[in-house]
């Protein structure tokens, strides 16, 4: 082996350089998944920190070697605990060189149908602050090999972070064909309809063999390339020889090993316009012994090359920008892909992978109830180092809690973790990181707010309300207490409205609801005591109707006996002989619609030998729902803060105990103001029985012809049609609702809104189905010896709101209304608290961002570059006077005649409640370009391309679905 491999390293240059046929760019990788089956800790101790340690030194050992690196939590920690100073040292030499490569560069490959679009942008910024600190990266190009299909929302905001290039492979198996055999697997991606051409990305699908080299062999019965094998948990086994490994390369199978790698190439080159073809070269957990896997593969590559002319290919290692660039240079012309995403996902006739938008309810909750908490945080302590630079609150303790929680929420967003696809343990640990995050911010926030003079807290529990909004807000809260009567005083000492009753689920603590007036990002104290009530404080009490059975009465008779529930904007109306919704009345218009409400159930199918099964994953229903309860009770609590329907569901007849429950809240007294327009609905549901997928099913007379529109990630609507399959209709229509859905007809439109990911689908005509809970246990091999069965026997409570109007009302209303929801006023229990002044956008403008990244960013990025080249590795300290603020257009173009239109603000005078600004610089979404600096690259499509940007002193403006960022300083 040792005089051929000298024979054929002296030859090998000239001929690919000769050679114009098909060149393979043999990509290694190592998927590395932040949890799924094991925990962080395990995979670090069980191959992750192997990868990094030794990838590191093999390609140092030779100087045509090359790795690309994507999730960066295993990094940062095999970075910060396990390298030594000489693998820092070559990490950095290899960096320089251009043979290791940082791709995506966010803490995790984030999923792409149940995240939300704030989360996408945090861990891609933690990620990106990281890398620019530590050596001056700035990732370019993404890698989204594995997320369960793929949102249109993900191409914009790497476009936006400044990359030039986007992959991604999990796609519809009908669609991916019919790619590969036209040749239009790649194509430039236009994600945002109100965009367009600014943010267009090209973008590469992987063709049928994905991210994995191809494993089958013809000569021998391993699997093939994998010399290292497979990794082996909990530990690597102490003599190095692991399961499966290949079978090694030697002078007896060099050709044999040699011609299967060809026609993978030249089968692969068949899909492509170019004879430039991307062969990934690695799988799950691989390169934790990289010395085989390049002792093995060098010669390999050698041996093609020698022999291209007669194999008609030359091959060499390569990072994915060598890859991209010489597709870029390559002349074609790419067709334009508009918004429209490539969503669900299935992976053959009978997997849908639709059921993971419902896995795992809790799990989603947490991470949405973690971001909105985060959110207020991080412009809370941006608002005190702002105005209160040498308070007594530690800056650097603050930002440290702060970071933990931001580590946490990007962990999650991970494509097996928020998702709900991983193992019980996975998800505890998820879960664990999240609580403690959440505690740290808690603490933050409390601290923050607690002066140096305490309030007398005798005889009163004293509440801060913060409200994380830019905009004024009117709205009222919900404060348990465990007294049945209390009067509630503001700042001032003034008595303010409120209503009181009974807790649905306690006999020993009562709801207290306080109306608060905020303005934005403004925090106001609240004082309670009990007391008999001032005259500003309603007792509300409970009625409670008779329970009635589902099948007993005639329908023909049933809508007879009506009880009205009003507010200012709608008149609900309840069938006392069903105890169930009969239909709304739009009072704005006077214009009813027929709309019921119950639980639905699917009956999954456990065992293999009878069918498909559902798992964590795939979703596979044999039929449409059946009514999951035989019998409902009620009460009603009217009140003069809001009236509240509480409805319960019975699986039989004689049960004492609910399945399942509806708390239907209807806001009164807030005529003009946002509030009157919702129906806001909280659900308890679980634990379920084994087998059993729980949907909330809403029945309307809206003529939808079963389309139904949804969200990508909270950021724009896509519009879904129902369409019939041989296979699987059922599973195949539903869809992922991050924030909103909803379903019209001519003149109407019933939105949806939701505070964390849920499955949906209109299977019926006028039907919007949400998916809330599921239960599943089967007997397929993988998913139990995985543990990946979902036996979820958790309670869940999710919160909807819904709102009916016209079509143009929801239109203006929804984008707001979400937020909302997403963020509402923050309640803390503290001693006392002072003011902060508000900062307040235009209706049409969110604050997307308002943080301290604490990352060395640099407006100078030469300087940046040298001072890292002179200083080498170093702990640089948190720069607190640095502040990260993004600003995003809710609007689509055409979408509202006013708040569709651009909006121009002076950055100095909105955020004056802030601080006085000194200076503005506009960067990339993530924070590691100067906008001035970023020059994206261009390709040739069949539409044309526009650019332009300005920002003129402090006046910026901000066209629709833009998200401008920005670092801001104040003096």
């Amino acid at each position: 082996m040792g005089l051929i491999r000298f024979y054929i390293a002296a030859l090998w240059a000239e001929r690919l350089f000769r050679c114009a046929h098909t060149r393979a760019f043999v990509l290694p990788h190592s998927h590395m998944d932040v949890g799924w089956v094991y925990t962080v800790q395990e995979s670090m101790r069980a191959y992750a920190a192997n990868v990094y340690s030794s990838v590191t030194e093999e390609l140092t050992r030779e100087k045509r070697r090359k790795f690309v690196a994507v999730e960066q939590e295993f990094f940062r920690l095999w970075w910060d605990s396990v390298a030594a100073d000489e693998h820092k040292k070559q990490v950095r030499q290899l960096l320089q060189e251009g043979r290791l490569e940082f791709i995506i560069g966010g803490q995790v490959m984030h999923d792409e149908a149940v995240t939300n679009l704030d989360d996408d942008i945090l861990q891609l910024t933690e990620g990106h602050g990281f890398l620019y600190e530590t050596f001056g990266v700035r990732p370019q190009f993404s890698w989204h090999v594995d997320p369960f299909g793929a949102s249109a929302t993900t191409p914009v905001l790497f476009a936006l972070a400044g990359f030039n290039g986007h992959l991604i492979s999990r796609i519809d198996y009908n669609l991916k064909d019919d790619m590969q055999r036209n040749q239009k697997l790649q194509f430039v991606w236009r994600g945002s309809r109100s965009l367009g051409d600014q943010q267009e990305i090209f973008t590469h699908t992987m063709d049928q063999f994905s991210y994995c080299t191809p494993s089958h062999l013809p000569f021998s019965n391993r699997s093939g390339f994998y010399w290292n094998g497979v990794a082996l948990f909990p530990d690597p086994p102490k003599d190095g020889v692991y399961p499966n490994m290949s079978l090694p390369v030697d002078e007896d199978n060099l050709h044999s090993y040699a011609q299967t790698m060809v026609e993978n190439i030249q089968q692969r080159a068949q899909w492509f316009q170019s004879n430039h073809v991307l062969w990934p070269w690695g799988c799950d957990k691989q390169f934790f012994n990289s010395s085989v896997q390049f002792q093995n593969m060098d010669p390999l590559l050698d041996y093609i090359n020698l022999h291209s002319e007669q194999f008609g290919v030359t091959v060499h290692y390569s990072t994915l920008s060598e890859y991209f660039q010489a597709i870029h240079q390559s002349g074609h012309t790419w067709e334009v892909r508009g918004s429209q995403d490539f969503l669900p996902y299935s992976a053959e006739p009978l997997q849908a992978w639709t059921g993971f938008y419902a896995s795992r309810n809790v799990l989603k909750g947490v991470a949405r109830h973690a971001s909105s908490l985060l959110h207020a945080a991080e412009s809370l302590f941006t608002w005190y180092l702002v105005n209160i630079p040498g308070g007594a609150v530690p800056k650097e303790w603050a930002l440290q809690k702060l970071r933990d929680l931001r580590w946490a929420l990007s962990e999650v967003q991970h494509h097996d973790a928020i998702t709900g696809t991983e193992s019980p343990k996975v998800a505890h640990m998820y879960l664990q990181h999240l609580t403690q995050g959440m505690m740290g911010a808690q603490e933050v926030m409390v601290k923050l707010l607690i002066p140096a003079q305490p309030f007398d807290s005798f005889d009163a529990t004293h509440i801060v309300v913060y409200n994380p909004l830019a905009w004024n807000v009117t709205t009222y809260i919900n404060v348990t207490v465990p007294f049945p009567m209390a009067t509630v005083y503001d700042d001032e000492g003034h008595p303010v409205s409120a209503q009181i009753q009974q807790s649905a689920e306690s006999d020993s603590a009562y709801d207290l609801f306080i109306v608060v007036n905020l303005k934005g990002l403004q925090h106001r104290r609240y004082v309670i005591r009990a007391m008999a009530s001032s005259g500003r404080t309603h007792a509300a009490t409970v009625v409670t109707f008779e329970r009635r059975s589902r099948t007993q009465g005639e329908p023909r008779k049933r809508g007879r006996r009506l009880l009205p529930v009003l507010n200012e904007c709608y008149a609900l109306k309840v069938d006392q002989d069903t105890n169930l919704l009969h239909s709304i009345v739009d009072r704005t218009r006077k214009r009813s619609v027929k709309l019921t409400q119950d639980f639905g159930e699917y009956r999954a199918n456990g065992d293999v030998r009878r069918g498909p099964v559902s798992d964590n994953y795939v979703f596979s229903a044999n039929g449409s729902s059946e009514a999951a309860y035989e019998a409902v009770g009620m009460e009603i609590v009217p009140g003069k803060v809001l009236t509240e329907i509480r409805q319960y569901f019975y699986r039989e007849e004689s049960d004492e105990e609910y399945a399942y429950a509806v708390y239907t809240r209807l806001p009164e007294g807030f005529e003009g103001a946002a509030p009157c327009h919702r129906i806001e609905q909280s659900y308890r549901v679980g634990p379920l029985a084994v087998n059993r997928e729980v949907v909330l099913r809403t029945s309307t007379d809206l003529s939808n012809n079963r389309t139904i529109f949804t969200d990508n990630n909270g950021y724009q609507m896509q519009r879904r049609l129902h369409r019939t399959f041989p296979n699987n209709t059922v599973a195949r229509n539903y869809y992922p609702m991050v924030r909103t859905a909803y379903i019209e007809d001519d003149s109407t439109r019933l939105v949806v809104l939701a505070e964390r990911a849920h499955g949906v689908s209109s299977q019926h005509e006028g039907q919007l189905e949400v998916m809330l809970h599921r239960r599943l246990w089967n007997n397929q091999e993988w998913n139990l010896g995985y543990n990946l069965t979902l036996n979820d026997s958790s309670v869940v409570r999710p919160v909807l709101w819904m709102l009916l109007g016209s079509r143009a009302a929801m239109a203006s209303l929804g984008p707001r209304e979400v937020l909302a929801l997403q963020h509402r006023p923050v309640v803390l229990r503290v001693d006392s608290a002072g003011q902060c002044p508000a900062v307040v956008l235009p209706p049409n403008l969110h604050l997307l961002s308002l943080s301290v990244p604490g990352w060395a960013y640099s407006s100078n990025h030469t300087q940046h570059l040298q001072d890292l080249q002179q200083g080498g590795p170093r702990k640089t300290e948190p720069e607190f006077g640095r502040i990260l603020l993004r600003i995003m257009h809710l609007f689509e173009v055409g979408e509202d005649p006013v708040l569709s239109k651009p909006t121009t603000i002076n950055l100095k005078e909105v955020l004056d409640g802030l601080g006085q600004l000194s200076s503005v610089e506009e960067r990339s979404l993530t924070g590691i370009w100067d906008i001035s600096d970023l020059h994206r690259w261009n390709w040739n499509s069949t539409e044309e391309n526009q650019f332009g940007r300005v920002l003129e002193d402090f006046r910026v403006t901000v066209s629709p679905k833009e998200i401008r960022t920005f670092f801001v300083y104040f003096k």
